[in-house]
């Protein structure tokens, strides 16, 4: 097949990664077939989003950019389109995924694998402690002096968690944990779902020298229920305020850290010298609360809360070998949360620092981030009521947009699904011509751009619901369950074996092996530049 946009081959590629190069190597296709199989730094971005995630995954524009997929025919029409956005330097990868497994290059599975690597790496060559599911009940029912610290997120622990366990999540660890285990003799354990969160926030206990016995819960909520033990749903019990008197200890700790990884310290005349320097790729992340980020937070700056940030490295810094400035705010910034996130950071590989500065008490942000996209074209739109009255005219074909998860949980009457990037064959599998096509997504931009998609595909009317599915329930109008109205297949998202209770145990048992076999997938490999920070010679750890 003959491709008008210029390839890239694997070991160009590879060799990027071993050299520390700039270099986005994007796979856009949908995140099921990504999780099966894809090269380690290869970030997933789908193509029916390119307008919506480019820009703030990818901030520069002349960024090296290697794009692929494995055959379905999208890589090209999507690399096109990066460079209608654009991008000066795009190119395809030659052969696809296809060409990188003739080459003999390793393939990973599953999602966040670079992090998941490098987790599995730090408890290979620290020794990260670790406790089995059984070890840690029988703790807690004997009620030894033991606290249980879940490293997710806050709205994954409300939804499953170790009985007793406090909500915790990653960055705030070393912040918190002298805090919510003031005696020493304490244990702590600390968990996350699978692995990665639980030995990446111990070890980083262990490496910041909190003076508790530490130890991870061996593989998470999967280790609980394989061991037949029940989790608890829905709790709300989260860390308190900072005790003051703690403070100097964990800055102290997670600023050496960060010296000793690599990391860098910047004041504002360091950081305005990054973010001039065009010829790097930025990223600049505020590794605070997501309530903490919305009271207030510098221009410029995303969020991504520090603990996630190191699990998905591939979603938050997409350019591979570029640079990241992490901050944790204020009005005075509390010196923890950012260099303790740098020092990962900087094992892994990354160009990083922190920003050693107080947030201004002028010019802040409040309220969610916004992440940059590219303004969508102007289509017709219609109101709740309008829509309401087509559809009971029979006038209105609806399409949604929406994640398939959330269409089946609750959907227009109606409506139909689909991925922009499969309209052409929604279309076609439609059981009746339409009159008019109205296209719904949670996000307006989504809908509009499917719909100027929509427009070049058929001589059909089109138009967009303003407010998407989210104003159809909010003006009172019934939602329709279930999946009976699917247009295509559900490969938007891939169905994490660590995801709720209702997982196979096969499912589960076969995630947690794979786990294990990551280190020697890394050095098969080869292309990683991950360095494992050893313990301090003068304080053992």
């Amino acid at each position: 097949m003959s491709h008008s946009l210029p390839l890239a081959g694997v070991e160009e590629v590879r060799d990027a990664w071993r050299q520390g190069r700039e270099i986005a190597l994007i796979d856009v296709r949908e995140e099921d077939p990504h999780a099966q199989s894809h090269p380690l730094f290869a970030a997933q971005l789908s193509a029916g989003r390119l307008e919506l995630d480019a820009p703030w995954r990818l901030p520069r524009r002349d960024v090296p950019v290697v794009v692929f997929d494995d055959g379905e025919g999208l890589a090209e029409p999507a690399a096109s389109r990066l460079q209608t956005l654009g991008y000066t330097d795009v190119r395809l990868l030659e052969g696809g995924l296809s060409g990188w497994r003739a080459a003999g290059a390793e393939l990973f599975r599953d999602v966040n694998s670079p992090s998941k690597a490098f987790g599995e790496l730090v408890e290979h060559e620290r020794g990260t402690p670790s406790l089995p599911a059984e070890a840690v009940q029988a703790l807690i029912q004997s009620g030894a002096d033991v606290v249980v610290l879940d490293a997710r997120r806050f709205d994954e622990y409300r939804t499953m968690s170790i009985p007793g366990g406090t909500s915790v999540p990653g960055a705030e660890l070393v912040l918190r944990a002298r805090d919510l285990a003031p005696d020493p003799a304490t244990r702590i354990i600390v968990n996350c779902a699978g692995r990665t969160r639980s030995l990446i926030g111990a070890q980083s206990l262990i490496n910041a020298g909190v003076p508790n016995p530490v130890a991870a819960l061996r593989n998470g909520t999967i280790g609980w229920l394989l061991a037949g033990q029940t989790l608890e749903h829905g709790q709300s019990r989260r860390f308190g305020p900072v005790n003051a008197a703690h403070l100097p200890q964990a800055q102290q700790a997670a600023q050496d850290l960060a010296a000793r990884a690599g990391a860098l310290r910047l004041d504002e005349a360091g950081l305005a010298r990054w973010a001039a320097d065009t010829r790097r790729t930025l990223y600049r992340w505020d590794v605070r609360t997501p309530e903490e980020y919305e009271a207030g937070h510098r221009p410029g700056f995303g969020s991504a809360p520090g603990g996630q940030l190191v699990q998905e490295t591939d979603v938050f810094a997409a350019v591979r070998g570029a640079r990241i400035v992490l901050a944790d705010g204020g009005p005075q910034a509390d010196g923890v949360r950012a260099p303790m996130t740098a020092h990962w950071l900087a094992q892994m590989g990354w160009d990083v620092a922190w920003l050693d500065a107080p947030q201004p008490t002028n010019g802040l942000v409040a309220g969610p981030w916004r992440p940059a996209a590219v303004a969508p074209p102007a289509v017709p739109t219609l109101a709740v009521d309008a829509l309401a009255a087509m559809i009971e005219e029979g006038a209105a074909t609806v399409i949604d947009l929406s994640p398939s998860a959330r269409h089946v949980q609750g959907h227009i009457p109606g409506a139909w699904w689909a991925l922009r990037t499969g309209l052409k064959e929604a279309l076609a599998r439609l059981p009746q011509p339409p009159a008019t096509i109205v296209a719904v997504a949670p996000n307006d931009d989504l809908a509009r751009w499917a719909a100027a998609d929509l427009r070049a595909l058929t001589d059909v009317p089109v138009a967009v619901l303003e407010g998407g599915p989210a104003a159809w329930a909010a003006a009172g109008r019934p939602l329709q369950a279930g999946e009976a109205r699917l247009l295509g297949p559900r490969i938007d998202r891939y169905r994490r074996p660590y995801e709720g209770t209702d997982a196979p145990r096969e499912a589960m048992q076969a995630y947690l092996d794979w786990e294990y076999g990551l280190v020697a997938q890394l050095a098969r490999d080869g292309t990683h530049r991950f360095r494992v920070l050893r313990p301090a010679s003068h304080t053992g750890g």
